[in-house]
């Protein structure tokens, strides 16, 4: 190995570390951060390594964005702003996986695999980010009844423009860093925008939902008020995460497919 592949590797590390010490990653998100990224500048070199950079600074910085407005989405939302592993594989999962088999056996569409899977995951984070400072609260697409901000399955028209923005920025990073034509940027947008709107729709429909048995407050939480909350939704083993990497996973390689037909 020589010293230039040390200091990637060093550097690798040192901004997952720095990322924790930061708080944007709790240390089990450190860990898979350096996992991910290594197996990204595996496949792809240090292109993929800066459009996956590209993706978790814009969504680390947008977490923190209006902090102080968002906590009240405390109550809802299983998870803080700090990312576990679990939150990281299911946002860079299928890069890390794209990364591996790219590095395996060489291929174009792999390229197309990673751009499409942090499309999807830039577009769902910047609409959740972003959407729940949206003036009017979101519609659920379930109940088709206004819903508080946050909950899941539930869209607005600022959460959806930023989800197109997010994606968008993806598309147009990997078109400077890896070329490529006009069909092929579509894709990584409009499949990237696509995986936003599919995390909506598993977020509605199969995302389990609970309600706490002392306030009734409705929440992503297995616990509420110092106790045991009651599932109304859902199934219990799809949480948010789970949610997340299936709708990413799912339509990178639906877009790929799709890509290799015409």
């Amino acid at each position: 190995m020589g010293i230039d592949q040390l200091l990637v590797i060093g550097f690798i590390a040192i901004f997952s570390v720095a990322s924790g010490f930061l708080k944007l990653l709790k240390p089990s998100g450190a860990f898979a951060a350096f996992f991910t990224g290594l197996t990204v500048w595996a496949g792809f070199g240090l292109k993929g390594l800066t459009l996956m950079g590209v993706f978790f600074l814009t969504s680390s910085l947008l977490s923190r964005y209006k902090s102080k407005v968002k906590e009240q989405l405390g109550e809802i939302h299983e998870k803080g702003s700090a990312r576990d592993w679990a939150q990281v594989a299911a946002n860079g999962g299928t890069a890390a996986f794209a990364g591996v088999v790219n590095f395996i056996s060489p291929d174009p569409v792999w390229l197309l695999v990673l751009a499409i899977s942090l499309a999807s995951a830039n577009a769902d984070t910047w609409a959740s980010e972003l959407g729940v400072l949206s003036k009017q609260q979101p519609i659920s697409i379930k109940s088709c009844k206004r819903v508080p901000r946050g909950t899941s399955g539930a869209v607005s028209g600022f959460g959806t423009a930023a989800s197109a923005a997010g994606s968008l920025l993806i598309a147009l990073t990997a078109l400077s860093l890896f070329g490529g034509n006009l069909v092929w940027v579509l894709f990584v947008f409009l499949f990237g925008l696509a995986g936003s709107l599919a995390d909506t729709l598993l977020g509605a429909y199969f995302q389990a939902g609970f309600q706490c048995v002392r306030c009734n407050v409705h929440t992503e939480k297995m616990s509420h008020c110092s106790t045991p909350t009651k599932q109304v939704s859902g199934f219990s083993n799809m949480n948010n995460d789970a949610v997340n990497f299936i709708s990413c996973f799912t339509v990178a390689i639906l877009g790929m497919s799709l890509y290799n037909l015409l």
